[in-house]
Formats: C-alpha cells, sequence, structure tokens
C-alpha cells in the first residue's frame, strides 16, 4: 500500500499493480519518479460501495499489467477503505482533488478508467482541467439518468442519505442507496441482507454520500449539455454490456454524444457486474492508443 495526500489534507491509499511498482511512497508524494513518466498508467476507479480490494477492480488490474504491461493504480475512494474521511462533507470537488494527487504519483501519460459512479467521478475530473497527465479516459456503464423512462431517484435523496449516515445507521443508508438510487427491487435489498456481503456494504454505506456528491446533478431525469463537458478534451471510451438494462445503454450512448472526442463500444456477454476477462481488451487498446477515435 502507497499513500498520497489530496489538497486538504486528506489520506488516499493505494496500490500499484504492474512492472513499475517501487516500493511505498510517502504521504504526499508529488510523482512516482522520473523514471515512470511517460509509461501509460492507468488509475481505475471504483463504483459505489466498492473499494480497492473488490474483484471488479483488482481483476481487470491484474490482467493490464500481467497481459498488456500496463501499471494500473487501484485507489480506496475518500471514506473507504485504508482512506481518510471528511464526515459531513460531501463534495466532487475533494474527489476530483484526490485524483489530481494520484495522477501526480502515477507520473505522465495517465488514463482514467471508471466503473458505474466512478465513471462519472472520472469523466468529472478529466472535464475540470485540473488533471493535465490524463490522456484518455474510458468510462464503463455511467448511470447517468438521462429520461424520465425508467427509475429517477428522490429530490431529497441527498439529505435523507446523509441523515442516515450522520446517525450512524449503515445498513439502512446502504439499503437505501441501492434501493433509491440503483432501483434495486426492494426484495433483493432483504436477499442481499442475508448474505456475508451485506457486512462490506454496511462498511461502505458512509462512502454512498461522497457518491451522490459525483452523481447526483446528472441523475434528474434530464438529457446531458454538451456545454457541461466542454472543458473534456481527450478522447473518451464509454462502454456499455450488451446484456445490460436498457437504460443503462441509453446513457451510455447519450455520454457518448454529449462528450466532445467519445466512442460508444457496446460489448458482447456483458451486463452491468463488469467482468475483466471482456473489459481488459478494449480498455488495453485505448490506453495504448490503438482504439483511437
Amino acid at each position: 500500500m502507497e499513500t498520497v495526500t489530496s489538497a486538504d489534507g486528506t489520506t488516499i491509499a493505494f496500490d500499484r499493480i504492474g512492472a513499475k511498482s517501487n516500493g511505498p511512497q510517502q504521504a504526499g508524494t508529488e510523482r512516482a519518479g522520473a523514471e515512470n513518466a511517460g509509461t501509460g498508467s492507468v488509475i481505475l476507479v471504483g463504483g459505489a460501495l466498492e473499494d480497492r480490494h473488490s474483484p471488479k477492480l483488482t481483476e481487470l488490474a491484474r490482467l493490464l499489467a500481467d497481459r498488456y504491461g500496463i501499471t494500473a493504480i487501484v485507489y480506496d475512494r475518500r471514506g473507504r477503505g485504508d482512506s481518510g474521511d471528511t464526515p459531513g462533507v460531501y463534495q466532487a470537488g475533494n474527489e476530483i482533488d484526490d485524483l489530481a494527487a494520484l495522477v501526480a504519483a502515477a507520473g505522465d501519460s495517465v488514463t482514467l478508467f471508471g466503473w458505474s459512479a466512478g465513471a462519472v467521478l472520472a469523466l468529472r475530473a478529466a472535464a475540470s482541467g485540473r488533471l493535465s497527465a490524463v490522456t484518455r479516459v474510458v468510462a464503463f456503464e455511467p448511470p447517468f439518468v438521462v429520461d424520465r423512462s425508467g427509475h429517477v431517484p428522490p429530490a431529497d435523496l441527498g439529505t435523507r442519505l446523509e441523515q442516515l449516515i450522520a446517525e450512524g445507521k449503515s445498513g439502512r443508508a446502504a439499503a437505501f442507496y441501492l434501493r433509491k438510487v440503483m432501483g434495486v427491487p426492494p426484495t433483493m435489498v432483504t436477499a442481499m441482507r442475508l448474505t456475508p456481503y451485506w457486512r462490506s456494504l454496511k462498511a461502505l454505506a458512509a462512502s454512498t454520500a461522497h457518491d451522490w456528491a459525483v452523481i447526483g446533478p446528472y441523475t434528474r431525469g434530464e438529457a446531458l449539455r454538451p456545454a457541461d463537458w466542454s472543458g473534456l478534451t481527450v478522447p473518451t471510451l464509454v462502454l456499455s454490456g450488451a446484456d445490460s438494462a436498457a437504460n443503462i445503454k441509453t446513457a451510455a450512448a447519450a455520454t457518448a454524444k454529449a462528450l466532445p472526442l467519445a466512442h460508444h463500444r457496446e460489448l458482447p456477454r456483458l451486463g452491468h457486474d463488469q467482468n475483466a476477462e471482456l473489459v481488459a481488451a478494449p480498455v488495453a487498446e485505448w490506453i495504448t492508443g490503438h482504439g483511437a477515435l
């Protein structure tokens, strides 16, 4: 495990997977060293209720490193795992600062790969103009809600979620996020409560307020506005699975349409529960520049 220090002093923990793993760094390190400059690293940004040990991230990181020689950084977003938190303070800008610190540690020529809510964070970070070393983005099924044909989160969701977290009701907060943000049926949430997996969801429940700060403005059932994304001037690959729900595929297509330099690719035999084997090859193509627009 290595660490960096974000702009507000929050410690962000990460693992570096690949040939360029050079041992531990001190907190606040600005970059991994000149030997890593321009080497084409990728930072994997997890979704809601996931930490850096999620198989969705670690399996993809290992494949990119072992099969394609790409150094992958997997990190705990703030409020998760070994990273610090700012309880009661939930701002997308803080998470963009976290990524800026990680990009500095990675070196030049960095790709951001985001899964689900992490895809929205990756897109917002790249569009912010604050991460100049980012040269490409991969967004896997960003959960934008671009029309009102399906589930639309309630308008007061943020207030209710933060109240549950402040009261320490982690189980209720996890269930609330699953049902009201992700649209998971209540019967499925009830079944999840009976599995060992529920313990990890409860442990990560407090971090969902950070997710909502990132995705909330884009879940109102309104079309994405290209003007909001004009700062995203690097090539972006938007991925979706052919087996995913219709609203997810609609959002992916709408995302690519709203971005200045984007391409949408739908992958066969794949749903929202990402399969690293199916995702690794197109991601590697994009990172190495073979998937140019």
